[in-house]
């Protein structure tokens, strides 16, 4: 698929009228209007050349784009996380809140379920809001999300990912150094046999990320990766137990294990104190993320600490920034990572 490239798409978007779509379909402006409003109206002929023609100008209907403003936004900041049953966003949402209401903003939530179809949605009912922004976590997005965000001409914050050219900013880290670096620990602590276990990674970006950071890190140790020792699994505990089973039961077992997402390695350590094994004597364990819980488990798993808090929080000041400035480009925005050794690797 052609890249849409953010700069011609904000000119495109921005002289996108009902007119145009009319004299590329060949119809009336109001022909298209029916369309719109009451394609029933029209035969599937012009419906087809008219839905085609918004495509190809890019526009968005004035029921949604009128009054897209800056001067006309509401006080509300339009979040859109994969999902809202993952405690882990709930830092970057507080830090969200604390920055933005001492300015009179406050935060609608939307969650769209790992998908860019639901994503989509979502941008088009906030838009009916008038949001003041819109932060998002996914970076991979429809052709008609990225109209639509640059039509609406306001500040839009990406925070799932370092991405080289966002739509307008991003605030993040880089998933793929970060999986890299924790490795690279591993390796660093004498461990050849690693295994990798992360939620299934088609469509997920973060997730490709983590396990091109993790196979890189074998390949510059010139160590060779094992497949049977990559996993990929639904999220939960107990995934992350069944995912230590089945690495520990292989012919050539692992003698480390990385889980990209600390949901899995607190699953797997406690699965490990139900059986005994000692951690790290027996298998040692590292996971992406430090959860709150994980502080209060022993041992202590060595983990990656990500500034979740931080992110929402500079999120909050390039959102603000740049709803006060115009045409000041894209901003990348890194709050980088630790490795925290701990005691389980």
């Amino acid at each position: 698929m052609k890249e849409i490239r953010p700069e011609s798409l904000r000119t495109q978007v921005a002289h996108s009228t009902m007119l145009q779509v009319a004299e590329r379909a060949g119809v009336s402006t109001m022909t298209v209007s029916r369309v719109l409003r009451n394609p029933s109206l029209v035969s599937a002929e012009t419906r087809s050349r008219v839905q085609k023609a918004v495509e190809e100008v890019g526009y968005i209907p004035n029921a949604l784009a009128g009054g897209l403003r800056l001067s006309s936004t509401s006080n509300l900041v339009a979040v859109i996380l994969p999902s809202l049953d993952n405690s882990l966003y709930s830092r970057t949402i507080q830090g969200l809140s604390d920055a933005l209401v001492g300015h009179g903003l406050n935060l609608m939530l939307g969650d769209n379920r790992y998908s860019s179809i639901v994503e989509e949605r979502l941008v088009e009912s906030f838009m009916e809001q008038r949001p003041a922004g819109f932060v998002l976590h996914e970076t991979v997005h429809s052709a008609k999300t990225k109209r639509m965000l640059m039509l609406a001409r306001v500040p839009v914050v990406e925070i799932g990912d370092l991405v080289a050219r966002p739509i307008d900013a991003v605030v993040s880290y880089s998933n793929k150094l970060a999986s890299h670096a924790l490795t690279m620990h591993l390796i660093g602590r004498g461990y050849r046999r690693i295994g990798f276990v992360s939620v299934p990674i088609a469509g997920n970006r973060r997730a490709q990320q983590r396990r091109e950071g993790y196979l890189q890190a074998l390949k510059n140790s010139r160590i060779t990766p094992i497949d049977k020792l990559i996993l990929e699994c639904e999220p939960g505990f107990a995934s992350g137990a069944r995912g230590l089973d089945l690495l520990m039961s292989k012919q050539v077992k692992a003698d480390a294990i990385f889980f990209a997402g600390d949901v899995f390695g607190i699953g797997a350590l406690l699965e490990c104190q139900r059986r005994g094994w000692r951690v790290p004597g027996d298998i040692a364990l590292a996971s992406f993320d430090d959860y709150e819980i994980s502080a209060q488990l022993t041992p202590h798993l060595t983990c990656l600490d990500i500034p979740r808090y931080r992110i929402g929080q500079e999120a909050a000041r390039v959102l603000l920034t740049r709803s006060a400035a115009k045409d000041i480009g894209r901003e990348r925005v890194n709050v980088g990572f630790s490795v925290l050794p701990n005691q389980t690797a």
